[in-house]
């Protein structure tokens, strides 16, 4: 599916070189040649979705939608180039996960209650909870029929990571006091972080990767080595958010019942233990964890960082056999950490 009045940058696909000569070492290099096209597919595209719905603010709707680094979609680039496919071949593949990720935004803002993004006003303070679901909604849409309308594989694709992606967010405790029921009465589930990030993020970098493959036309081998590649990156990628929270909590920064209830599942998961502090947040008892309490969340701090690293190694090990005589093999290696770096500094 071409797309109609975007003229792809001059880079050998093979070589990661662009059209000025200048060797493309890093994915923020790569993230920079691609994005203008990518940018203008997305915003068109979203445009045309929403063009018709009357919205209070759609100005500021739209530039929360449109912000961003389209890191996910400029993966689906990078991996298509890299099997020596046309970015022309990736750009509307990679709309559709940034449309995916756009509607993931707008509704997760919604039931976390988090009234901002991108430092804009969050869809559901402008438009409504209802109206700013139903949105998400007709986004989720137009990413399944831009997909199917390239392809079936497409269209599957797109469609099985929104209902995963859906998952995900159902396997989030969002009851604080339910979850300290649990918790008091032994019943969490041990496994349950590892379905949250899998789900919740690791699926749609492991789509964008998978996608990307696709539009290179590469064997269904190779489409699942990309998808773990990605996936893992993803599962990095949420591990190194939670860290984030963590580091935010220790610093001294207030936490809200409901907030600890989203970032349990990754304190038990390297806790093991349950300490009494998890459930005094929990039940509102408590709103800062306090000197006496730090020492296992700062453990637990320096064993997710420990997994970020090992996943980030693991997404390498994923595509070094696959892509060793390619020239964007290097890029490749160090994209996983870049990503996380990214992440980090913004």
């Amino acid at each position: 599916m071409a797309i109609t009045g975007i003229k792809p940058p001059d880079v050998d696909s093979l070589s990661g070189i662009d059209g000025a000569g200048v060797i493309l070492r890093t994915f923020d290099e790569y993230r920079e040649m691609v994005s203008p096209y990518l940018e203008e597919a997305f915003n068109r595209v979203l445009c045309d979705s929403l063009g018709s719905i009357t919205m209070r603010q759609a100005d500021t709707l739209l530039s929360a939608l449109q912000a961003g680094k389209k890191i996910r979609g400029v993966l689906t680039c990078m991996i298509c180039e890299s099997l020596g496919g046309a970015l022309e071949s990736a750009i509307p593949r990679a709309t559709a996960v940034e449309l995916i990720h756009a509607a993931t935004l707008i509704h997760d803002d919604f039931v976390d209650q988090d009234r901002t993004r991108r430092n804009l006003p969050a869809v559901w303070t402008i438009e409504g909870a209802r109206r700013a679901v139903l949105i998400g909604d007709v986004i989720f849409a137009t990413a399944i029929e831009t997909m199917s309308l390239i392809g079936r594989d497409d269209g599957l694709v797109v469609a099985k990571a929104i209902a995963e992606i859906s998952k995900g967010a159902l396997h989030e405790p969002l009851d604080h006091r339910l979850l300290a029921q649990e918790i008091e009465s032994g019943r969490t589930i041990g496994g349950l972080y590892e379905d949250i990030i899998r789900l919740k993020t690791g699926i749609l970098f492991g789509t964008a990767c998978r996608l990307g493959a696709i539009a290179a036309q590469a064997d269904s081998i190779m489409q699942e080595a990309c998808y773990k590649f990605g996936l893992r990156i993803g599962e990095a990628y949420q591990i190194a958010d939670d860290l984030q929270d963590v580091k935010k909590y220790l610093a001294g920064e207030p936490v809200r019942p409901e907030q600890m209830a989203l970032l349990t599942p990754a304190l038990l998961h390297f806790m093991k233990d349950v300490h009494p502090v998890i459930l005094g947040l929990l039940n509102g008892e408590k709103t800062i964890i306090e000197n006496q309490s730090r020492q296992p969340f700062i453990a637990s701090a320096t064993l997710m960082e420990m997994e970020i690293e090992g996943r980030l190694k693991a997404a390498v090990s994923e595509i070094d056999e696959a892509f060793l005589r390619k020239g964007f093999s290097e890029m490749l290696r160090a994209t996983p950490l870049q990503i996380i770096t990214m992440f980090n500094r913004a």
